[in-house]
C-alpha cells in the first residue's frame, strides 16, 4: 500500500478494495462504447505478487526504510522548486526545440518563468511497449497539476531511456488479439550494440504497422502509432512522437538526450556530474559497496550488481557508435590514478577528462548515475518510478549525496488493472474480485469456477466430508504423537495422503462439472489471459497502444486523474 500523496495519511491493508472512485469520462466515439464513468476499485499493495520487501516497505511508510530513501515529505515541502541551476534557459531551449508542438507551449512558458519538474521515463520500445509505461506519464502530470493548483509552477518531463544497448528488451510488444496474444517483434536487430534509441527503422517495420493495424482497429491512436513508426526514424524518435501525440496535450514534455544534434550539448550540460564520476570512481564504487552491504544487513536486495571491475559510465566508440562500459583497473606505479578500459582500449582518467572536455556526448551515465545525472540536467523536484527503479534508487542515494549534495525524493508510479466491458461481464457472472484472480492460474481459476458451479447438494457434502475429515485426522494425530513421537510423524504422513485423496475427489467432481459445461475454462482463461497473462501482471505485459486504440485518446485524461486521486496501491479500472 503506498502513501496517499492528497491526504499525507497511509491506508489500512485490506484483500478486498479499500477505496471506489468513478470520473466523468466523455468519450470520442472510438469502438466499443462503454459507461459514460470509469469506475475504479482500490488494493493494497500487496495484492501485486512478486513486489520486494524494499518496495513494499517504501509504499508502506516503513521507517527502516527511510536510511536508504529520501523522504517524501508529508507536508508536500518536494514542490517547492529548488533554486533555478545557471544552465536553465540552455535547458529550456533544448526541451523547446524537441517539443516543438503547440500543445507543449504553455509547459514550457511555465518551465521559462521559472517552474519545477516532476520526471519519470522508461527505455522506448517497440510501439510505446507496456502499460506501465503510460501510467508513468499520468502520474508524472498528475503530481505536476497537483503541485501547480497548490500555486508552485510544475512540468512533467518524460525523460527517453534511448541509451541502454539491449535491444532484446525493446523490439517486441504483445497485444491482445481476442482468446490469445500477438507478439510483434522487429526483425532489425543492430549489428553491433547500438543504443537502441539511436537505431533506425528500416522498411521491415512496414509490415508491423500492417499487423498493429488489424489489431488495434481503426483509431486516432492507430494512425499515430501508423504515423510514428515509419523508416528512416530511430525507436526514440518513433516513440516519442507516439506519445506525444497521446499525452502531449496534457502537459506532457518528452526529452532524449541522445537526440543527434542536441546530444552534445546535453552532456556537455551535464559535465559536472560525469567529471565528478570519473575523478571519484575508486571513492563513488566503495560508498556503493557499503550501501550495498547496509541493504542486505537490513534485508533488502540490491537492484543493480556493483562488480569489483564496474564503473558508472560508458564510452561510446567514437568509430562505430557503439557502447562499451568502461571497467576500472587498479593503480600502479605507470598509472597511480589507475586505468580505464573499454573493450580492448585502456584510458587513464586524463584520457576520459580530454574525451569529456573535447566530445562530452561519448560519455554516458550507466544505472545507477543516470537519475543523478537526469536530475542535475532537469533541477527535478520529485522523480516517479516503478518498484525497480525505487529499488535502485536506494542504491543511487549514495551517489546523489557525494555529486549533488541533495537526494531528489521519489514516488511510486501509479498502478493499476485495466478490465475491458467482455472481461468485467465475465467476472460479475463468476462473482470475482481482481484480488482472486491474480491468486489463481488459468487452470486453478477453471476449477475455482467449476465448483462454484456445481450443484448445492454436491458442494454441501464435499465441504462436509472435507471437514469431517480434517477434524478427526488431527484428533487421530495428536493422541499417536502423544504415544509416541515417531508414531506421530508417521501419522502426519498418512493422514496427509488422506488429505490428499480428498482433494482430489474436489478435483475429480470439478472436472467433471467443467465437462458438463465447456463455457467454464474458457472462461477462465479468458480472464486469465486478460488480467494476469501467463502469470504476468497485465500493466507489464500488454501493449498500451491496445487500450488507447480501442478506448480512445481521452484514455490519456483517465488515467491522469485516477493518478491524481492517488489509490494507495493498485487499481482495478473498470472501462
Amino acid at each position: 500500500m503506498c502513501i496517499d500523496f492528497l491526504g499525507g495519511g497511509i491506508r489500512k491493508r485490506s484483500r478486498t478494495p479499500i477505496q471506489n472512485q468513478s470520473l466523468d469520462f466523455p468519450r470520442g466515439g472510438n469502438e466499443p462504447q462503454v459507461n459514460e464513468t470509469l469506475s475504479a476499485d482500490c488494493y493494497p499493495v500487496t495484492l501485486l505478487p512478486g513486489m520486494s520487501r524494499l518496495y513494499l516497505d517504501y509504499c508502506g511508510g516503513n521507517d527502516g526504510v527511510g536510511a536508504f530513501h529520501a523522504p517524501l515529505p508529508r507536508d508536500g515541502a518536494w514542490q517547492r522548486r529548488l533554486a533555478a541551476p545557471a544552465h536553465w534557459p540552455e535547458l529550456v531551449q533544448l526541451l523547446r526545440e524537441q517539443n516543438p508542438s503547440p500543445q507543449a507551449a504553455p509547459a514550457l512558458e511555465a518551465l521559462a518563468q521559472g517552474a519545477g519538474t516532476v520526471v519519470t521515463g522508461q527505455q522506448v520500445a517497440l510501439f510505446g511497449g507496456p502499460l506501465f509505461t503510460p501510467f508513468k506519464m499520468a502520474t508524472a502530470v498528475a503530481r505536476a497539476r497537483q503541485a501547480s493548483a497548490l500555486g508552485h509552477a510544475h512540468a512533467a518531463v518524460f525523460w527517453l531511456a534511448s541509451n541502454d544497448h539491449d535491444f532484446a528488451e525493446i523490439d517486441h510488444v504483445v497485444f491482445p488479439a481476442g482468446r490469445e496474444l500477438a507478439k510483434l517483434t522487429y526483425p532489425g536487430a543492430p549489428e553491433m550494440p547500438l543504443p537502441v534509441g539511436r537505431v533506425l527503422l528500416d522498411d521491415s517495420i512496414l509490415p508491423l504497422v500492417d499487423r498493429a493495424r488489424e489489431l488495434l482497429e481503426p483509431s486516432e491512436a492507430t494512425e499515430a502509432l501508423a504515423r510514428a513508426y515509419q523508416p528512416g526514424k530511430t525507436f526514440a524518435q518513433a516513440f516519442a512522437e507516439f506519445y506525444t501525440a497521446i499525452f502531449g496535450g496534457h502537459g506532457l514534455l518528452v526529452l532524449d538526450t541522445s537526440l543527434e544534434g542536441s546530444r552534445r550539448e546535453f552532456h556537455r550540460i551535464g559535465a559536472p556530474v560525469l567529471r565528478a564520476a570519473i575523478e571519484g570512481a575508486d571513492e563513488l564504487h566503495a560508498a556503493l559497496l557499503e550501501r550495498n552491504q547496509a541493504l542486505e544487513a537490513a534485508g533488502y536486495h540490491t537492484q543493480v550488481a556493483v562488480l569489483p571491475q564496474s564503473s558508472l559510465l560508458f564510452l561510446i566508440d567514437d568509430k562505430t557508435g557503439a557502447r562499451q562500459a568502461l571497467k576500472r583497473k587498479a593503480a600502479g606505479a605507470a598509472e597511480p590514478g589507475g586505468l580505464w578500459q573499454a573493450g580492448k582500449q585502456s584510458f587513464s582518467t586524463g584520457d576520459l577528462l580530454g574525451i569529456l572536455d573535447a566530445e562530452p556526448e561519448r560519455i554516458s551515465p550507466a544505472a545507477l548515475l543516470r537519475p543523478v545525472f537526469q536530475d542535475f540536467l532537469l533541477s527535478t523536484s520529485l522523480i516517479i518510478g516503478g518498484p525497480a527503479e525505487l529499488a535502485y534508487f536506494a542504491q543511487s542515494a549514495v551517489l546523489y549525496e557525494r555529486i549533488l549534495g541533495r537526494q531528489t525524493p521519489a514516488a511510486p508510479r501509479f498502478s493499476a488493472t485495466l478490465i475491458e466491458p467482455t472481461t468485467a461481464e465475465l467476472m460479475r457472472r463468476h462473482e470475482l474480485t481482481l484480488d482472486r484472480v491474480l491468486a489463481e492460474d488459468s487452470s486453478s481459476l477453471a476449477q475455482l469456477l467449476a465448483s462454484r458451479a456445481m450443484p448445492p447438494e454436491t458442494r454441501k457434502r464435499l465441504a462436509s466430508a472435507g471437514a469431517a475429515l480434517d477434524g478427526e485426522l488431527a484428533m487421530l494425530v495428536d493422541w499417536m504423537r502423544a504415544q509416541d513421537e515417531g508414531l506421530g510423524r508417521s501419522a502426519e504422513t498418512a493422514a496427509s495422503k488422506m488429505q490428499y485423496q480428498m482433494h482430489r475427489l474436489r478435483t475429480l467432481a470439478g472436472n467433471f462439472q467443467m465437462q458438463r459445461e465447456a463455457s467454464l475454462a474458457r472462461h477462465a482463461e479468458a480472464i486469465s489471459q486478460a488480467l494476469y497473462p501467463g502469470g504476468v501482471m497485465q500493466e507489464r505485459l500488454h501493449g498500451a497502444a491496445y487500450y488507447f486504440a480501442r478506448y480512445g485518446l481521452e484514455l490519456a485524461e483517465a488515467l491522469s486523474v485516477h493518478a491524481e486521486k492517488t489509490c494507495p496501491g493498485h487499481m482495478a479500472i473498470w472501462l
